[in-house]
């Protein structure tokens, strides 16, 4: 893997090129990464997998059209033919008013802030297996486990360099490290399955294996002989593991596509309070090893920590630059890039501030409910915000957690979820995207 000098330099080489062919603007990603993987199951190898790759993408502008363009062969003689068809491409492209580089007055010029993300460490396709192993083997010693779909172990790393030609050029290093096991309990028409994984900047930080391969059985074996439930109006609790997808489907409808589109359940909701009072949601690119952390955003501005929602209240749109001239805003530094295209709109670290109350005293006063902790399907319309999915959890019953559900659908409005959401106290780090329980009344159940 190249150095990050190198990776930048690539990056300015190839916008120094556009413009000498004729491009009145133009940006550069490149990416260098590599990564292995190793697959066991039931105690044995399966697979291994190892990949290595450079890949850059060019984006070029002819007054205000403009065309994107990728290759993964940087051979001279590929990125010259890259660099003529991309100016080409743009002289025939249709006009954007909205197209154009980020302001340059909003450019990184200070030092990128130090964020730790890369720990160097590249371990040996024997390290991961012992790893994996060692998860499996923990999560088919748990009684009631009675077989096993494998556990993963893998470690990647990677640099990234963007170059501008108005003045822009940086990159940074990272690494990753992952863990993964899946494993059944029961047998028959009553098997089920569930899984436990990790991923972590540093490995030191990764959870150890055996942690995981014991709550992947423990939740397996959980899940066995699902009770029906009748349906109606109930109180849901969302396990950390998947409220984070209400998260995620706050960013969607505040990203600055949906927001100039007019396709967003929140699009007259700036300034005002969409989550209830002590409600609070962070985006925090500057986590120290975070997975999302970055220095820079896909166009070379800053980034910054922000409270997306703050006391309930929802502050601003997530915005790159083409989105903010739509809407005649300033961006955000909330430009995501890859090599295939030109920049969309991202968040990074997101985390749902934790709230007073520990999830038992957040259900003690529930009669009937259910501690959700797996959601099915796609039902969701983030221009109505209407959300309907298939879920599986538990019951719960004066308080407390009970027998397993499944075959269930929840449904409601996001933005009625959103004014009712309480937050319990139990958030971790460790995920991109992180919340703890969260708390719904008045969502509809349909038993299975």
């Amino acid at each position: 893997m190249l150095s990050v000098d190198q990776a930048r330099a690539r990056a300015a080489d190839l916008v120094a090129a556009a413009r000498k062919a004729g491009a009145d603007a133009a940006d550069a990603i490149y990416v260098a990464d590599g990564a292995t993987q190793v697959q066991v199951r039931l105690g044995a190898l399966e697979d291994v997998e190892r990949s290595e790759g450079e890949d850059i993408g060019l984006r070029v502008f002819v007054g205000r059209r403009s065309a994107s363009v990728s290759s993964s062969d940087l051979s001279p003689p590929a990125l010259a033919a890259l660099v003529e068809r991309a100016v080409a491409m743009a002289r025939e492209a249709p006009e954007d008013p909205h197209a154009g580089l980020a302001p340059e007055d909003r450019l990184l010029r200070a030092p990128p802030a130090e964020l730790d993300l890369d720990d160097g460490v590249d371990p040996d396709p024997a390290a991961l297996r012992e790893a994996a192993l060692e998860a499996e083997d923990a999560a088919r010693a748990v009684a009631g486990v009675t077989n096993s779909e494998g556990a993963g172990a893998s470690a990647s790393r990677a640099a990234i360099a963007i170059a501008t030609s108005h003045g822009f050029c940086g990159g940074y290093a990272m690494s990753g490290h992952g863990l993964s096991a899946s494993v059944l309990a029961g047998s028959g028409g009553g098997m089920q399955r569930d899984y436990a994984h990790h991923s972590a900047r540093h490995l030191a930080d990764r959870e150890a294996p055996a942690s995981i391969g014991r709550r992947a059985g423990d939740r397996a074996v959980a899940r066995l002989d699902p009770v029906r439930l009748a349906s109606g109006p109930m109180p849901i609790l969302f396990d950390p593991r998947v409220a984070t997808s209400l998260i995620g489907h706050l960013l969607g409808a505040i990203s600055g596509a949906a927001i100039a589109r007019r396709t967003s359940f929140l699009l007259d909701s700036l300034g005002k309070a969409v989550f209830a009072p002590g409600v609070t949601i962070s985006d925090d690119p500057h986590r120290i090893r975070g997975l999302r952390s970055r220095p820079f955003d896909g166009e070379g501005l800053p980034t910054a920590p922000m409270a997306i929602i703050d006391d309930g209240v929802l502050t601003g749109w997530l915005l790159d630059s083409a989105s903010a001239r739509q809407l005649a805003l300033a961006p955000t530094g909330h430009a995501t890039r890859g090599v295939g295209g030109p920049p969309g709109v991202g968040a990074s670290n997101v985390h749902l501030h934790p709230g007073a109350q520990s999830r038992d005293a957040l259900m003690a006063d529930i009669r009937q409910g259910v501690l959700v902790t797996e959601l099915i399907g796609q039902g969701v319309n983030g221009i109505t915000g209407d959300y309907s999915r298939g879920a599986s959890g538990f019951l719960i019953e004066d308080g407390k957690i009970g027998r397993a559900v499944a075959e269930i659908t929840i449904a409601g409005n996001l933005a009625d979820m959103f004014k009712a959401l309480i937050p319990a106290d139990d958030l971790e780090f460790r995920q991109a995207v992180n919340s703890p329980t969260v708390r719904i009344d008045g969502m509809t159940v349909a038993g299975g």
